[in-house]
């Protein structure tokens, strides 16, 4: 860079949500040079655990095609008295906020280069660190709070957003020939319920709990597995899983193929939810540690609105 060219303020971002779509959306963003820092849950059920930020949740860091993502625990959970907040901003939400987190924490894992990652399921730092920027990427098929006022360009991600209402813009998540498109006006489409095709398979290769309780994986994810194989045990409690006599209900393996998501050891559940996804393709070993391509072509979208919205170029 020559000594005439002005180096611009990186811009300050916050994804709501870390798993393997959002983990997608932070990576493009932080290797574009921006500062970015994600929200999640306090239990985090990812299945595509190999790549996905939130399991920094339980590990305190979590590291995916060369960038990590670290945990900046909260300080505390106080309450505090939204009548004498003073220091941060003038909003009560703020000082909350600030009683919670520490900021210089936060600024010490970016100035890392690494994403700092909160239990923050609520949003309520964003009022403290006033980001440039939000994104919605939790995919939970409905707002679970985010509003276009919480910062000067506001993302949805997926279905549960209307552009121009509670988001600036809306990136659809649906695959076809319309995944990843910037929607300016309205909403994504609905939620069909049916994964998207891989080799021939859609619904197959999705496994959804048979029974409720916790879980003991049998099998791990990049592990090839045959039709009907063990993958996993349910148990009604953790102190079951090494006693032998104890029942249990068996999770198997739905198509022939490479465990590409297991969700983690010793979660609990419901019957019906989510739990474990096959890739019929046994030659992709390394998709399963890798980003998706549908992750990626999300990200790039919302690299472009975020990029436009850097250079002043209008489009909403």
């Amino acid at each position: 860079m020559s000594n005439n060219q002005v180096k611009k303020k990186n811009l300050l971002i916050i994804c709501r949500g870390a798993g393997d779509l959002a983990t997608g959306i932070i990576h493009r963003l932080h290797r574009a040079g921006h500062k970015v820092i994600a929200l999640e849950t306090d239990c985090p059920a990812a299945i595509r655990r190999q790549v996905s930020f939130c399991e920094a949740v339980y590990d305190g860091s979590a590291t995916v095609e060369g960038v990590t993502a670290r945990l900046v625990p909260a300080l505390t959970d106080a309450e505090t008295d939204t009548e004498k907040y003073s220091g941060i901003n003038d909003t009560p939400a703020a000082h909350i906020a600030s009683e919670k987190w520490d900021s210089s924490a936060i600024e010490a894992v970016l100035e890392a280069g690494e994403v700092p990652l909160l239990i923050d399921p609520a949003g309520e730092s964003i009022a403290l660190l006033k980001p440039d920027v939000v994104v919605d990427a939790i995919i939970a098929k409905k707002n679970l709070g985010t509003t276009i006022n919480m910062a000067p360009l506001v993302i949805g991600v997926g279905p549960g957003f209307t552009a121009g209402h509670d988001v600036h813009l809306v990136i659809e998540s649906m695959r076809g020939h319309n995944l990843a498109r910037i929607i300016t006006d309205g909403m994504a489409q609905p939620n069909t319920g049916v994964p998207g095709n891989i080799a021939g398979f859609t619904s197959e290769r999705v496994i959804h709990a048979p029974a409720a309780g916790y879980i003991h994986d049998v099998r791990k994810i990049g592990d090839i597995v045959q039709k009907g194989d063990e993958i996993a045990r349910i148990y009604p409690d953790k102190g079951s899983y090494d006693n032998a006599l104890s029942e249990y209900v068996p999770v198997n393996a739905t198509i022939t193929g490479i465990i590409r998501g297991l969700i983690r050891e010793g979660y609990y559940f419901k019957e019906g939810f989510k739990i474990a996804d096959i890739d019929p393709r046994e030659s992709e070993f390394s998709n399963c540690f890798t980003i998706s391509d549908k992750a990626r072509s999300i990200a790039g979208s919302v690299l472009e609105a975020v990029s436009a919205f850097e250079h002043g170029v209008k489009i909403y």
